[in-house]
């Protein structure tokens, strides 16, 4: 795992791809032997090229090729992040450019904001075969910041020391329409989803993933985290039970 991790943090160029809508995305495609991808979609303030997100890359390339990318704002990627209006036109360019690379199916694993855009796309886009949403909120609007939560102080750390070097975000109007995932989430089925949260978030409390959870229709689960916090901090607090439960659910589900 150590000299894998290690490849996949060597200098690269990005690929450059282009949205509906004409922003250019910065993408890494680890690839390997196999007709089954997993594409990483990361939250607020974060990018493909994260310390952690390198890492859940690492991880999930043990068994599957992987593609990671920056959504508009974030990272090497053009444009301003709209706060879920526009992302998902994101997430569909690197959906079909993963397409044309021939893979039969296609795995979406999001966290926080970037589990909202997964939710959204995949109520309306068929290629995408099986989704996980991490930290995912129900609705943009409804997120219930505690800042006086003990793990708060934990996650603080994941943006200022090493972890959090290149971390970002060039932000735009948090005001323009978007869509709730909550209002969507049903509409995945029969596509199979898993939702995970971490008991301890302090960003966005896990009855987000509840409420999405009994929204959704069938095959769905759920599993809330005793001791973690949000989104790509369980990754960092138990990676051994994150890898668990993606390989679990893509094996079943892909």
């Amino acid at each position: 795992m150590k000299n894998l991790f290690n490849e996949l943090f060597r200098p690269r160029d990005p690929y450059s791809l282009f949205t509906e809508d004409g922003i250019g995305i910065a993408f890494h495609h680890y690839r390997k032997e196999g007709s089954k991808v997993i594409i990483l979609a990361h939250g607020f303030y974060n990018n493909k090229d994260a310390y952690l997100f390198r890492y859940i890359a690492a991880s999930i390339f043990k068994e599957y090729p992987v593609i990671s990318f920056d959504f508009r704002g974030h990272g090497q990627s053009e444009g301003l992040f709209s706060w879920t209006s526009d992302e998902e036109k994101d997430l569909r360019a690197v959906i079909a450019y993963a397409r044309q690379n021939g893979y039969e199916k296609i795995g979406v694993v999001g966290f926080s904001l970037g589990a909202a855009v997964a939710i959204v796309e995949a109520a309306k886009n068929d290629v995408i075969d099986s989704v996980i949403a991490v930290s995912a909120p129900y609705d943009f609007w409804k997120i219930n910041c505690h800042f006086w939560k003990e793990d708060m102080l934990d996650d603080l750390v994941l943006n200022v020391g090493p972890k959090g070097k290149g971390k970002g975000v060039r932000p735009g109007s948090p005001f323009r329409e978007k869509v709730s995932p909550i209002s969507v989430v049903n509409s995945i089925a029969p596509k199979p989803i898993l939702f995970i949260h971490g008991k301890k978030d302090w960003l966005i409390h896990y009855s987000h993933s509840e409420k999405l959870f009994e929204a959704a229709e069938e095959p769905k689960k759920i599993v809330i985290l005793e001791g973690a916090g949000h989104a790509e901090r369980i990754c960092d607090v138990m990676p051994e039970e994150f890898e668990r439960l993606c390989f679990d659910w893509f094996r079943e589900t892909l």
